[in-house]
């Protein structure tokens, strides 16, 4: 497989995904603002779907079941082994969403008031509490959705048609802006309220469509009475563990939106989400893409015994994500406010709001390379069926999170937790690193130990050309649609160009590689 052109066809579709989610989040902003109503969807209502679909649709789910399938297909039986896995895997999970959901829905008050801290700062009345419950209420469906799309998901990853499944989440942004945009209600409650429902109905969007893919790949899971066997032991197994090991990073940013909802005051938690929302750019076009290609590419190969294989393959994804991450994360820390003015100021949400989001982006942006390859070195666990020890990591960085948390809030407010966030992310992607390396199962080649630090001057160079000019631009981006969408085109256009030309001058790609890979893109193509 060719891990630049998969990484296209998913990334591709993830970027679309994600500009969909910037427009979706340019018209919250307008429409809801910063204020209580925004807090209790974007830090609870909204949450909940975010991280359930990290937890389990990216993470658990994906990293328990995807290695199994490939192990049962590599088999005697086939794809028909595979399937009739599949089916006694959706004949357990269905019931268990089933009577989750209905959990949830019962527990909604204090689960509400658990991931928000009780908005305790803000001192809400009972009546806006209830409001919170509401948009949870509204929103717990899609986690049962999601859950079941993951699992369809899995099969097509499995199958190599990553593009299907990287589409999906389109829907829900599609069904988000068209809900903000023509149903925006006459204040910021009742528009929060639109957006809760249209949550859900993403979520059923989104199952149709990975529905209809597979019917088209020949994929039809029948109905089964559940039965617990071994397999199914095994599953079970490997996911409880996973939960924790895949979704550090949202466990981390629940607990910082929790202590934020207890400790800081009204818009913080909206600050936090929207530097996040930004910062997650990057991370699903890069990390989230990398790691659906890999889990399946690399328990492929090692199922196969290509060991050496799978170990290039690895180091080919680092590189990769670092070669994209590094500059991404540079403009966000030099560049974090003019980038929230121009695509979150207006309507409600205001220039003090603009700052304030800009500095949480940028504490964010330190550990971004991290988030990414928390993504690309935990395939290399998963696909060895080692899902015990990234949750073991995950606790340790889950408890530097929080003790970050309690140490910076009262000094740096709310840019302590996206800090918090990002220092936990860097421990946790050291000992990931350190014991696979340990264990002999990655080894950093040549060309990998060559081209970092490269790419990392390259990436500084480019923010510091950035830095010195984006006043040139400031005036425009508080300016009409077409004038601050003009201004974010050419200041991202120009960071691209600057660090590819940082690339060649500093020696990280040469004009051979980029030579190199016209020619295989070549061979490709006949």
């Amino acid at each position: 497989m060719n891990l630049v052109r998969a990484l296209g066809s998913v990334g591709g579709l993830t970027l679309a995904s994600r500009v969909l989610a910037l427009a979706r989040d340019s018209l919250a902003a307008r429409y809801v603002g910063a204020g209580f109503a925004a807090d209790a969807f974007n830090g609870v209502a909204f949450r909940l779907p975010n991280m359930f679909r990290a937890l389990f649709a990216e993470g658990a789910f994906s990293a328990a079941f995807i290695p199994m399938f490939n192990g049962k297909t590599q088999g005697e039986g086939g794809l028909a082994e595979g399937y009739r896995f599949a089916e006694r895997a959706l004949a357990l999970l269905l019931p268990i969403l089933i009577v989750f959901t209905i959990l949830l829905l019962a527990a909604a008050w204090p689960l509400t008031m658990l991931l928000s801290g009780g908005f305790a700062r803000q001192n809400p009345t009972h009546e806006q509490l209830a409001y919170a419950v509401t948009l949870s209420r509204l929103t717990i469906p899609y986690l049962a959705l999601i859950s079941l799309a993951s699992l369809l998901g899995g099969i097509l990853n499995s199958l190599d048609r990553f593009w299907v499944n990287a589409a999906a989440p389109i829907l829900l942004n599609v069904a988000m802006i068209v809900g903000l945009f023509f149903f925006h209600g006459a204040d910021d409650y009742e528009t929060a309220r639109v957006q809760a429902i249209s949550v859900s109905v993403g979520g059923v969007l989104q199952l149709a469509w990975l529905l209809w893919a597979c019917r088209n790949a020949g994929v039809s899971l029948r109905l089964r009475m559940p039965r617990i066997d071994d397999d199914m032991r095994e599953l079970f197994r490997r996911i409880i563990p996973a939960a924790a090991g895949a979704g550090a990073a949202q466990i981390n940013l629940l607990i910082s939106t929790a202590l934020a909802g207890w400790l800081l005051a009204s818009g913080s938690i909206t600050y936090i989400y929207y530097a996040d929302r930004l910062n997650q750019l990057p991370l699903g076009l890069i990390g989230i893409g990398l790691g659906t290609v890999l889990l399946p590419t690399v328990s492929r190969l090692l199922a196969r015994g290509e060991e050496d294989a799978a170990m290039e393959t690895q180091n080919r994804g680092i590189e990769l994500a670092l070669f994209l991450t590094l500059p991404a994360a540079v403009a966000f820390i030099v560049a974090a406010e003019p980038i929230v003015r121009g695509l979150f100021q207006y309507g409600l949400f205001t220039a003090e709001d603009a700052r304030r989001c800009g500095w949480a982006l940028s504490a964010f942006s330190i550990g971004l390379p991290s988030y990414v390859l928390v993504k690309v070195l935990t395939p290399g666990y998963y696909a060895r069926g080692d899902t015990a020890t990234p949750v073991r990591y995950a606790m340790i960085s889950i408890v530097i999170n929080i003790i970050g948390n309690i140490a910076l809030i009262p000094t740096l407010g709310h840019i302590g937790p996206p800090l918090a966030t990002a220092l936990a992310s860097t421990v946790n992607v050291a000992m990931l690193y350190r014991t696979l390396r340990a264990r002999g199962q990655f080894i950093a080649d040549a060309q990998l130990r060559a081209r970092l630090p490269r790419l990392a001057l390259a990436a500084v160079l480019m923010g510091a050309v950035v830095f010195a000019c984006e006043a040139l631009l400031d005036p425009w981006l508080t300016g009409g649609f077409l004038q601050r969408y003009a201004a974010l085109a050419v200041l991202v256009g120009a960071g691209v160009a600057l660090y590819g030309i940082a690339c060649f001058l500093t020696g990280a790609y040469r004009i051979a590689d980029l030579k190199a890979l016209l020619r295989r893109r070549a061979a490709n193509q006949d």
